[in-house]
This record gives C-alpha cells, sequence and structure tokens, in this order.
C-alpha cells in the first residue's frame, strides 16, 4: 500500500510537471522523440518452503515418519547395547574411584586398562552403528525423496510458482516475507494426499 501511494504521488508530479512545461514551452519547440519500448518482463511468482518441517512427526509427511520410525526400530538391539556398555562404563569408573586409595596398584591399573579398553570398544561401536543407520536412513528415504522431488516441480507449475525457495537453508537472509509466501503447510497437505503413508516404506533390503 505504501509503495502504490509512493509511486502515485510520482505520477502525480510527474504529470504536473509535464503541464507545467507544455504550457511555457515555445509553440514552435518540436516534440523529443519517442522513446524506446520497455522490454517486456514475465511475471514471477516466488514462494518459500520449510522442509524441515517434513520430518515434523505431527504435522509432516507421512511416509519420510513413517520410514524414520522403522529405521529405529531396526537399530533399537544396537541402541539398547550400546546404553549396557555405557552402563558397565560407568560402574567401572565409579568403582575404580571409590577404591582407587584402598585397593592395591596393580588391580587399580587393571581395572583402569578394563575401563580403557570398554570405552575403545564403545566408540568402534558407536562409530559403526551410526554409520550402519546412515546408510540405512539413505536407502529407506531416497525413494521418498524422488517422489517428493517430482512432486515439487508439479506443485510449483499447478501454483505458478517460477522460484521456490528453502527458508530452512536461506532463513537468515529474509528480511520479511507475507504469511501467503509460505507453502510449506499446503505442499505437505497435497503429497500426502498423493502418497499416504499405507503406500510408503519398501526400499531395498
Amino acid at each position: 500500500m505504501k509503495l502504490s501511494r509512493l509511486f502515485l504521488a510520482a505520477f502525480v508530479a510527474a504529470v504536473a510537471t509535464t503541464s507545467l512545461v507544455a504550457q511555457t514551452r515555445p509553440a514552435t519547440q518540436t516534440a523529443p522523440p519517442p522513446t524506446a519500448a520497455a522490454p517486456n518482463v514475465p511475471a514471477s511468482k516466488v514462494a518459500l518452503i520449510n522442509t524441515e518441517m517434513f520430518a515434523d512427526e505431527k504435522q509432516g509427511i507421512v511416509r519420510i515418519v513413517a520410514a524414520v520410525k522403522k529405521v529405529d526400530g531396526e537399530f533399537q538391539p544396537r541402541r539398547t547395547e550400546l546404553q549396557q556398555l555405557q552402563t558397565r562404563l560407568q560402574q567401572l569408573s565409579d568403582d575404580i574411584e571409590k577404591t582407587k586409595n584402598v585397593a592395591a596398584p596393580a588391580a587399580t591399573q587393571q581395572k583402569m586398562d578394563q575401563l580403557e579398553q570398554l570405552k575403545k570398544e564403545g566408540q568402534r561401536k558407536q562409530e559403526d552403528a551410526q554409520a550402519a543407520y546412515n546408510k540405512r536412513m539413505q536407502e529407506i528415504l531416497a525413494p521418498v525423496y524422488e517422489d517428493i522431488g517430482k512432486s515439487l516441480d508439479a506443485f510449483g507449475k499447478a501454483q505458478g510458482i517460477t522460484l521456490l525457495l528453502d527458508a530452512s537453508k536461506i532463513g537468515p537472509a529474509i528480511l520479511s516475507a507475507a504469511d501467503a509466501t509460505d507453502v510449506t503447510r499446503a505442499f505437505i497437505a497435497d503429497f500426502n494426499r498423493q502418497y499416504p503413508a499405507t503406500a510408503a516404506v519398501t526400499p531395498p533390503q
């Protein structure tokens, strides 16, 4: 609204100036040559989408939520094993601390060696589990994100969007945006209608 008023004020001032010049200009003065036509700039529509919302358990994409839960279930045994190992580490560390002043040095050293070995084992198992988890998650989500990519293209064309930006990646650069610019919820609802959770998770094993 402010922009429209400023434009209108500038337009009125320009018209007034033109009228004044026309009145004071000698009649014999020739008119200036016509200016070149303005370039034809195509209309554009920019929209924002927050991809971090895709994995939201309550309001996100149901196929992603189902996939994450499936992988979490598959890795629960490893998670339990790591928790048990952490408990053993803590118990052994507490035992060393309590008995270091009364136990024989050789016994204390033996426990410290055992503690160091458990730490190395825990670190290795944790790294292996994380790598396996990431690989499995990538496998199971790859077809979902492929469908998301295709759906984003179709959604953008259907809505007349010429530029779709990921707000989760450029958030600090967005100084101001109208609520109508954010199409996250609209896209998620549209995708969930096309791809319900029952048609989800059939990744390669």
